[in-house]
């Protein structure tokens, strides 16, 4: 009698440290590690559930991908570009897919589109998405322990400020439904595709170019106008905030006058300068979304993210 009563607390003891956002193994699962080979090639399932909806009266889903197999599975939030205007989460359809294949977690998000709500709603949106997945990733067979983040475009300028404003007040406005972990908005790493690493930059760029509707974009999304430079990645490294600092993939296309090469190579020198593990790559004969059409840049990128993840998860490519 004794056992069971000792192995009903025990159980008890573990379902509490659960429920608290902990996690229920204790050591021994932190010594867990996840198996990961970026060259698998896995069946994928996709499924859509609600996320949340936004205060202009918007259900924003979440897009799941998930990898056939026992997991658990490496978890990746998935946060769209366009311009903060406008695209959802279907905007990333064949990276994601990619992804997932080779055994990832992956859940691209809708989130709030500057017409519905300027800066920072959206990052509000992936900042909630990013507390979310901590608690729901194992539905879908997923890990919380290490979630990672693809942003594209605007998406990447969200990932960056979700990475190194983490427990940002403002970002994290929106709490979980009742009952949920207490969990925060810390990820363990970010790779991006043509991120919007210099707000200001770009801005000037569309405004050199003449671009009437890039113009628009940004005056839409930042109000006030201040926060352009408030909410810009590099000025924030430039002002010596104190940010955290998880390791980065940039993939930037040579040929991009959306966010010219120039300001993305500054953002990432100052993000290792502050002391940041960063990685830059250069996609020769690129425009800014050159992952939208099908050849060997488009294959190299995928590869390089998987590469990436792996890294990350500590894990090495099979010989």
């Amino acid at each position: 009698m004794k056992s069971n009563v000792s192995g009903r607390r025990e159980f008890l003891g573990m379902m509490t440290a659960f429920a608290a956002g902990l996690p229920a193994l204790g050591a021994a699962a932190a010594e867990t590690k996840i198996s990961y080979n970026p060259a698998a090639k896995l069946d994928v399932t996709v499924t859509e559930v609600e996320l949340r909806r936004n205060a202009a009266g918007r259900m924003l889903m979440a897009r799941i991908y998930q990898p056939a197999g026992a997991g658990p599975f490496p978890t990746v939030l998935d946060l769209h570009g366009g311009a903060w205007n406008a695209k959802d989460r279907f905007a990333e359809e064949p990276m994601d897919r990619s992804i997932a294949s080779s055994g990832v977690l992956v859940v691209a998000i809708d989130m709030t589109r500057a017409p519905e709500a300027p800066y920072p709603a959206s990052v509000q949106d992936a900042n909630y998405a990013v507390r979310w997945l901590k608690w729901k990733a194992p539905t879908w067979k997923g890990d919380p322990s290490k979630i990672g983040v693809y942003g594209s475009s605007s998406g990447g300028h969200m990932a960056e400020l979700l990475a190194m404003r983490p427990r940002d007040p403002r970002y994290n406005a929106i709490p979980l439904p009742q009952g949920a972990p207490k969990v925060d908005a810390t990820v363990a790493y970010v790779a991006m595709r043509s991120p919007i690493s210099d707000t200001w930059a770009r801005y000037e760029n569309a405004e050199h170019l003449k671009r009437a509707d890039m113009v628009k974009n940004n005056t839409t999304y930042f109000k006030p106008w201040d926060t352009i430079h408030e909410s810009n990645p590099v000025e924030i490294l430039q002002r010596h905030e104190q940010v955290t600092l998880v390791p980065m993939l940039v993939m930037q296309g040579a040929l991009d006058d959306n966010m010219i090469p120039p300001a993305q190579k500054k953002f990432a020198e100052t993000y290792k300068a502050a002391g940041g593990d960063i990685r830059y790559e250069l996609f020769e004969g690129c425009e800014h979304e050159w992952v939208a059409k099908e050849g060997p840049q488009t294959d190299r990128a995928r590869e390089m993210v998987k590469q990436f993840i792996a890294r990350q998860l500590n894990v090495r490519r099979p010989s």
